[in-house]
């Protein structure tokens, strides 16, 4: 028969097993609360497609820029950012090395100051994706962009997926990669 004394002994056994899967629920669904809202938040402000967008642009050197044309080839990631944007700095370059990875990438640098400046600044940091200058921030706003960064990939001329935030160079060539294959 066991005493007092030993079923205080399984009690204490069992307890710190009972913690780890009390720990591990917690994590978990405080990481799917994270994913909703992480999604949910995504989902409102990313940009949305003009009815009739402008895809024909003119890069800050005076190249022009065919977007729907890149995207009949291949899915084209669209990335709108600022010099001004702190985030973005984390993110431009993880677009410059997707860019030298060969994927078709444009960036619209908005409300970033005149060619000139945006020269200066791409050439400081070493960037060489190709990049339209939005000084007024008319692109950004007829694609109802909300904050910046924010991504689209365009396919056939249309608009596949929209993004807000940091995004790790992963899933931005996932992404791509899913747009390709489906």
């Amino acid at each position: 028969m066991m005493t007092d004394l030993d079923q205080e002994g399984i009690k204490s056994k069992k307890q710190p097993k009972q913690k780890i899967i009390s720990l591990f629920k917690t994590i978990v669904l405080y990481t799917l609360m994270f994913v909703m809202i992480y999604t949910a938040v995504n989902w409102w402000r990313q940009p949305i497609m003009p009815a009739n967008p402008q895809l024909q642009l003119t890069d800050y050197q005076g190249q022009t820029v065919d977007l729907a044309a890149m995207s009949h080839e291949h899915p084209t990631l669209v990335y709108f950012w600022g010099t001004w944007c702190s985030v973005c700095s984390f993110t431009s370059p993880t677009i410059n090395k997707l860019a030298a990875d060969n994927y078709p990438v444009v960036t619209i640098a908005v409300q970033s100051g005149s060619n000139q400046e945006l020269h200066g600044y791409l050439d400081q940091h070493q960037f060489d994706f190709t990049t339209i200058n939005d000084q007024e921030g008319d692109i950004f706003t007829d694609w109802q962009g909300q904050v910046t960064p924010s991504y689209v990939i365009l396919e056939d001329g249309k608009m596949t997926q929209g993004l807000t935030g940091i995004q790790p160079l992963w899933s931005l060539k996932l992404r791509l990669w899913l747009a390709s294959i489906l």
